[in-house]
């Protein structure tokens, strides 16, 4: 028995010494390096690299002769951005039909939604948390594609559908009353806390990787108001804490101040939007220590773009009644310290501009320090992966970006993203 234990053991140690071997190193140059947690520029650093992760971060001296080296000296790096409020797997973005999801096969959303993928990644978004699909389940597939390397794009964590009322604001609306929709449009339709409860089992036994919830009417669907409640706090409560039974967590779409306390109360991780979210609102937000993800760039986009290519008039309608007051409760959820993440609602502008949105959050009250946080060491903690993503520290994901100029004085240097990387491999190159 000694003998074969120490053949096994042999071979064992024979197997780590060959994965060790094969280890993949390289390092990294960067000009100047932002410490996000302290707001400040590093210069001219050296990044070990191993595995896809940061193996060391030190003053830059040159590697061993016969290392590869990716030669970032000319930019300012900082960690992967994190934007926790896409739609990348709907693909064809905000259109001025509201049954614009009826009119593509499934093939054409996947493909489309591979292309959205790549796009954010090339924008700098490393991960991204897609909060919800029309066709159930299509982020999953896609999320799972980019994972096994079959197409490019960031990390994603998905919702798999809404956790909506039939005919709410996360269902297909603008389709004629004798038009059946699709049972893959449905899967997430709620009627009572029971099949609140159903749904949400049924969503992450299919893989999602947490739970969204349209709380509230919305701005971007017919029929739907943003300040009335669609789900009553009893069906939202039913849904979180299915899913916190389940490992998993529950983010609310909540534009009323009334639905954004009821969602909070309900044990929501996140609030998305929080467009009318009162005093009250914002002092619940911060005692339970919920992040407020709050879209305040797409407003100027919906009225500019959206008015010249004639989208209905109650959505107009909707986000002029919203837009100023959300940025007025952003400046005021700032001022409070309430943790705010950056989430953009990308497919209701073109995939990529995300990165306008810092200028926005430092025009309503952040410091560049504060936007940068917020789409970084704020945005991995909302995930839960705060010891994973959002920093360029030892032990985290090789996610890095790289731009000219420095973000610190001026963050809109964040809209125009020159070098990609993506768990060690360069996906962008200056």
């Amino acid at each position: 028995m000694r003998i074969i234990r120490n053949i096994v053991l042999g071979a064992l140690a024979l197997a780590c010494a060959a994965g060790a071997a094969r280890a993949e190193t390289i390092y990294l140059r960067a000009g100047r390096l932002i410490d996000v947690e302290r707001g400040a520029a590093l210069p001219d650093r050296r990044l070990k690299i191993v595995d896809g992760r940061i193996a060391e971060v030190a003053p830059w001296s040159p590697p061993p002769a016969d290392a590869a080296v990716v030669d970032w000296s000319r930019f300012t790096v900082l960690p992967g951005l994190i934007d926790l409020h896409t739609h990348a797997a709907d693909g064809f973005g905000q259109t001025n039909d509201p049954a614009e999801p009826l009119k593509h096969s499934a093939a054409e959303t996947v493909l489309k939604g591979a292309e959205a993928a790549r796009t954010l990644l090339m924008a700098g978004f490393t991960t991204i948390r897609d909060v919800g699909v029309y066709r159930g389940l299509s982020d999953v597939a896609l999320r799972d594609a980019i994972a096994r390397g079959w197409v490019e794009g960031p990390r994603m964590v998905v919702a798999g559908a809404y956790i909506t009322a039939p005919g709410g604001g996360g269902a297909v609306t603008g389709a004629a009353p004798d038009v059946e929709i699709p049972r893959d449009f449905r899967l997430g339709e709620a009627r009572d806390p029971v099949e609140a409860r159903d749904r949400v089992r049924y969503l992450l036994q299919q893989r999602a990787d947490f739970i969204k919830i349209i709380g509230t009417g919305a701005v971007l669907a017919l029929g739907s108001e943003p300040g009335a409640l669609e789900l009553t706090e009893a069906e939202m409560k039913a849904a979180c804490d299915e899913a916190a039974a389940r490992g998993s967590y529950c983010i609310v779409h909540a534009h009323g101040a009334a639905g954004i306390k009821a969602a909070i109360r309900a044990g929501a991780r996140t609030i998305e939007h929080a467009s009318l979210i009162d005093d009250e609102g914002i002092a619940l937000a911060k005692a339970r220590g919920v992040f407020l993800d709050m879209d305040i760039y797409n407003g100027d986009w919906i009225e500019e773009v959206g008015t010249r290519e004639g989208w209905p008039a109650e959505y107009l309608r909707k986000n002029r009644e919203t837009t100023d007051l959300q940025r007025e409760g952003f400046r005021k959820a700032v001022k409070a310290g309430v943790r705010l993440t950056f989430g953009t609602d990308a497919a209701v502008y073109p995939y990529g501009l995300g990165a306008r949105q810092f200028a926005y959050m430092v025009r309503y009250g952040m410091t560049p320090a504060q936007a940068i946080r917020s789409a970084t060491t704020e945005a991995a903690a909302a995930l839960r992966m705060e010891r994973e993503l959002g920093q360029a520290a030892p032990g985290f994901h090789a996610d890095l970006v790289a731009v000219e100029g420095d973000p610190l004085t001026d963050v809109a240097t964040l809209t125009h993203v020159t070098g990609v990387m993506k768990a060690g491999r360069v996906v962008k190159a200056p």
